[in-house]
């Protein structure tokens, strides 16, 4: 590890290896970071706070690229922030993930004893879950911390931790005594396979190829006269208590209030009149099922109707129906149904239908709506609390557009089922006295019922796991305690997150920290873009084209691919199609900078291992820029030049004047770190990044360190202000990089000669500040004017096919007296930067058989051809190259005519193609300019 106590001020300079190896940098910074403390805050300090908390990843999960990005982006907040002097604390912690752990542990137990958790009891199975936590956690957080993430580790918490079980419980308890949380019957989403009830959220609604049954029900005291109900669930009609038609519909006036014959029961069911009926649907008639239907049910208690439940938490028929269908599954009941409908005559028209069908989320098991008493949290007064806070701009959304979906969902919010038929999780605070059925919810165990009985049993459901996860920004920080904490770090400045958690998490915390701490939770809300695969598919387990992050950062054989992706198809499929030599190493930066510079607002982020490995090309571009700038500070006295630039560039005729490329790239550093600040402050990563890598890739290292080189062979002084623009310009973009790309930046810096008052690591290091006095807007205008004659120049070079290595003679004829003067003073740097010798004049006769470009408007960049190319053969050349580039152009053109291909093509590859047409249009038309120059 270098020593950071003491940077070296002169003399010896510290080199870098010949190739920047992450394998061997991270682990080293890794560690210093952690065993120093750098990225606790203390509570106790006077900065001002920024706190952000980790939306916490299940404790059994495993990294996956949405973790990734999300915790990448709140680094680089967290990172940039505490730089610049704010008390960051970034919250870490774990969800247990109650009914996705227990199922794991359900199937170890069945895999490893051949029992299920009935068979052991309650309190063995949740020292079994107990047991699989304690050996399976924590590999997230160490894959977290491999990728340089700096959350406050000593912070660490966990949903079930003794803190947060006090701090459930509290909620509970208070909302209950608001009257808020109410036990009741209703209809709930219900998972045959999970034994649970499951929220709205978590239900995948989509449409399945099924059937629609017509089924014709007899007007009681009207033989011969039928009511004809469509349904996609014949079977739910054993349990139907009504029909329904609209109060308006004249077909059906007559009969509201007249009862039907139940066909295959023995009995009979009203006619009622309700407006949720669409009278332009089929017959204009609906069957009416309260128990299992979520419409239903609403129409069945406005119109008073009676809910009788006929499927049990099995999936199987149950409940007052003919014995002979009690016990058949729902989809044997459904076959069977039918059959006894068409043998009664009550079945009339059948056709092919698509069928809205909910799944579970975890199971993938039809949803089965069903009556049970579950407890509720009536959530209209809690949102509209959180509704106001939004319209008030006290929290908002960025990017701005998922305020709408934040809002529709808020206005029509419906009451939180908050129990779940499982054994881990928070237990409901809520005991039943089995001598009188009163119902006792407390902070504390009970002993006894206000009767004075003892025999109390405490409600056997645990919470939903989003209740918990709802008061994460406040539990986590001590909260019902009074903590000195709370009161630092809350409210938060940003919540990271998906967007698809909006409904489960972010609403609930908005909704239950105004409640409890009469404060929006977080300020900002900043929703990632999806990660897909580089076909722009997006990322899961299903379709197998989940890329593991760590497999990007230490690299992964196709062997060792191919191993993780044994137990499914597809994943095999896509490593065979996409990495058949495996993934190289290509480092935490990498990926991290991958991530940023491709969140984009309302774009998704394509991974593609192309990009990640352009973007560790360029992080060894500034390594390799870094070993050459250490290679020429040998001497450099970092405390003699601390003072050189604090009141702005010296005066021309100062021992410290500076050279216009000096003055150049130290302007366009302050451009670059202003930049580079609103971008962050705006949440515009990409920006951010792009603005970097521009600077370090395209002015930094193409530019000026090939304009700086002839200083470092100059005299003493001369060589002196080189190295220390060098320095300033290099520490300054590694300090403006280092929340990006925190390992690479902080490995070099340490290198880098400081003066005596500068210690420690970067971390804590002052981000940049752009500083007005060093802006130049000459200088930047002049360079501007040099970069593009020489560019012209190569330009002219690479078209006309002259080798790189050949010096060439460049005509410049600028008419303007200021701009000739400018390329005049700098011939120099046009000469040594472009591998040319260089004419500048006002004016001039024509030249033949030349290459010429304009720049700048009316600056001529002429450059002889005649004994550098054989011009017929360029001709042919040019012409052959014209030929192709008009096909390209027609075949583009023809595809984006193509109405079929607009309609089907995500827009992502639309837009693809109308770059690649307006850069082939461009191509053609710099062709046939070269053509008619060489004429």
């Amino acid at each position: 590890m270098p020593d950071t106590t003491s940077p070296p001020t002169t003399s010896t300079t510290p080199s870098l290896s010949k190739q920047y190896v992450a394998s061997d940098v991270e682990p080293r910074w890794l560690s210093t970071w952690l065993d120093s403390g750098a990225f606790h805050a203390d509570e106790n300090a006077a900065k001002a706070p920024f706190a952000v908390t980790l939306p916490p990843p299940n404790v059994t999960g495993a990294l996956h690229m949405g973790h990734a990005l999300g915790s990448t982006i709140q680094d680089i907040l967290v990172r940039w922030r505490r730089m610049q002097g704010r008390n960051a604390m970034w919250m870490p912690g774990t969800d247990h993930a109650g009914i996705a752990t227990q199922m794991l542990v359900e199937r170890d137990l069945n895999k490893r004893e051949g029992k299920s958790r009935h068979d052991i009891g309650r309190e063995a199975f949740l020292e079994k879950v107990w047991e699989w936590k304690d050996k399976h956690a924590g590999r997230i957080e160490e894959q977290m911390k491999l990728m340089g993430f700096s959350l406050d580790w000593e912070r660490e918490r966990f949903t079930m931790d003794d803190g947060a079980c006090a701090s459930v419980r509290e909620d509970f308890v208070r909302l209950h005594e608001q009257g808020l949380i109410y036990r009741a019957n209703r209809l709930v989403n219900w998972c045959s396979d999970c034994q649970t009830a499951v929220s709205d959220l978590e239900v995948n609604n989509i449409e399945e190829q099924g059937s629609l049954w017509e089924l014709k029900y007899e007007v009681a005291d009207e033989p011969g006269r039928f009511i004809v109900v469509a349904t996609t669930r014949p079977e739910t009609m054993l349990g139907d208590t009504g029909v329904a038609v609209h109060p308006d519909d004249e077909r059906y006036t007559d009969i509201i209030g007249k009862t039907l014959k139940l066909p295959l029961c023995d009995r009979e069911i009203p006619v009622v009149a309700d407006s949720f009926v669409d009278p332009e649907f089929g017959s204009g008639a609906v069957k009416v099922t309260p128990a299992h239907d979520f419409n239903d049910f609403d129409c069945g208690q406005r119109c008073g109707l009676e809910s009788r439940s006929i499927i049990d938490r099995q999936g199987k028929l149950c409940g007052d129906i003919p014995e002979k269908y009690i016990g058949m599954h729902v989809d044997e009941a459904r076959k069977v149904v039918v059959a006894d409908l068409k043998a009664s005559g009550n079945l009339g028209e059948v056709e092919d239908y698509k069928v809205p069908r909910g799944r579970c989320d975890r199971s993938n098991t039809v949803i089965e709506p069903m009556l049970s008493e579950q407890w509720w949290v009536n959530t209209e007064p809690l949102a509209k609390r959180a509704i106001e806070a939004v319209e008030e701009g006290r929290t908002k959304f960025v990017p701005e557009l998922w305020t709408k979906t934040y809002m529709h969902w808020m206005k029509n919010i419906k009451p939180w089922c908050i129990s779940r038929q499982l054994w881990w999780g928070h237990r409901i605070p809520a005991w039943y006295c089995d001598a009188c059925g009163a119902a006792i919810v407390a902070r504390e165990t009970p002993t006894e019922c206000t009767c004075g009985s003892d025999k109390l049993r405490q409600d056997t459901d645990v919470l939903d796991t989003w209740f918990s996860s709802a008061l994460w920004p406040f539990s986590t920080l001590g909260w019902p305690e009074k903590t000195r904490s709370l009161q630092a770090f809350y409210p938060n400045a940003v919540l990271v997150t998906a967007p698809d958690i909006i409904f489960f998490w972010v609403a609930r915390m908005m909704m239950m920290g105004l409640n409890f701490m009469d404060e929006v939770p977080f300020e900002t809300v900043f929703l990632t873009p999806v990660v897909t695969d580089e076909n722009g598919v997006k990322m899961s387990k299903t379709k197998g084209n989940v890329i593991d992050p760590l497999s990007i950062v230490h690299g992964a054989t196709f062997d060792e691919l191919m191993e993780t992706a044994a137990s499914n198809p597809n994943a095999q499929k896509f490593v065979k199609k996409n990495m058949p030599k495996g993934i190289a190493a290509m480092g935490s930066d990498a990926l991290r900078f991958s991530l940023a510079a491709m969140t984009m607002p309302g774009r998704n982020i394509r991974i593609s291992m192309e990009r990640v490995e352009g973007y560790r090309n360029f992080i060894n571009k500034l390594w390799n820029a870094s070993r050459f700038s250490l290679m020429n500070l040998e001497g450099f006295e970092a405390n003699r030049f601390a003072g050189v630039l604090a009141e702005g560039a010296p005066a021309t005729d100062s021992e410290n004047a500076l050279d216009l490329p000096q003055r150049w790239i130290l302007s366009r550093l302050q451009r670059v770190a202003a930049e580079v600040d609103s971008s962050l402050s705006e949440f515009k990563f990409s920006e951010a990044a792009n603005a970097l890598y521009h600077f370090v890739w395209g002015e930094l290292c193409d530019w000026y360190i090939e304009m700086s080189k002839p200083s470092f062979r100059g005299e003493a002084q001369q060589r002196f202000v080189a190295q220390g623009v060098l320095v300033t310009v290099l520490e300054t973009a590694l300090r403006l990089l280092h929340p990006i790309i925190p390992f690479v930046t902080e490995e070099i810096w340490q290198k880098l000669p400081k003066p005596s008052t500068v210690s420690g690591t970067l971390v804590t290091t002052l981000f940049p500040e752009s500083q007005e006095q060093l802006i130049d807007e000459d200088a930047e205008r002049d360079m501007g004017l040099i970069q593009d004659v020489i560019v012209a120049a190569r330009t002219l070079r690479a078209t006309y096919n002259v080798p790189p290595a050949q010096k060439i003679s460049v005509e410049v004829r600028a008419p303007s007296t200021d701009r000739r003067a400018v390329l005049e003073g700098g011939a120099s740097i046009i000469e040594s930067v472009g591998r040319l010798t260089v004419t500048i004049s006002e004016k001039g006769d024509h030249v033949p058989q030349s290459a010429k470009a304009i720049v700048g408007g009316d600056i001529e960049v002429i450059v002889p051809l005649a004994g550098l190319v054989d011009i017929d053969a360029e001709k042919a050349r040019i012409r052959k190259e014209i030929g192709k580039t008009e096909k390209e152009v027609s075949g583009i053109e023809r595809k984006l005519g193509n109405e079929k291909f607009l309609a089907r093509a995500p827009q992502e590859v639309v837009d693809e193609q109308h770059r690649r047409l307006a850069e082939e249009k461009q191509r053609a038309k710099l062709l046939a300019e070269a053509l008619e120059f060489l004429a």
